[in-house]
């Protein structure tokens, strides 16, 4: 499979100097996932603002820098397809406390988090209205 140019991560704090990526526990190991699809990226971001979750942000980022980045960091990452029938939910369970959120107030967490310094880079391209809108049809699903 060729990998894509731009994909999709989830970043929180997006642009300060506070800011992680999104990242999924499994055993001891961290994966970044990288979504083909903004929307896909933004569904599941708004997934896990509905588990209270603090709302990240879908940001393009070139996936050779998130591999490379990977690779420095031991991280897995997986691409998520665009169109694909895997559906990504995240998981149930909850770290205690991100290192984003080292000097904040401590908050259950969906998965965990990692510092990441990038260029600033633009602006969503969705209205809060239509987020608004996919959230109540996501949790219309739920």
């Amino acid at each position: 499979m060729i990998t894509p140019m731009r994909v999709f991560v989830l970043i929180f704090n997006a642009r300060t100097e506070n800011e992680g990526i999104h990242t999924i526990r499994e055993g001891e190991r961290n994966k970044i996932l990288m979504f083909e699809s903004e929307d896909d990226a933004t569904r599941f971001a708004l997934m896990l603002e509905a588990q209270d979750f603090p709302a990240p942000t879908p940001e393009p980022m070139d996936a050779e820098e998130i591999k490379e980045f990977c690779e420095s960091a031991g991280y897995e990452w997986e691409i998520i397809p665009e169109n694909s029938n895997l559906v990504v939910t995240p998981p149930e369970l909850n770290v205690e406390k991100t290192d984003w959120q080292a000097d904040a107030q401590k908050e259950d967490t969906v998965e965990d988090t990692f510092p990441l310094n990038q260029q600033p880079l633009e602006e969503s391209e969705l209205s809060n209205s239509e987020l608004e809108k996919m959230r109540r049809k996501l949790e219309g699903l739920l």
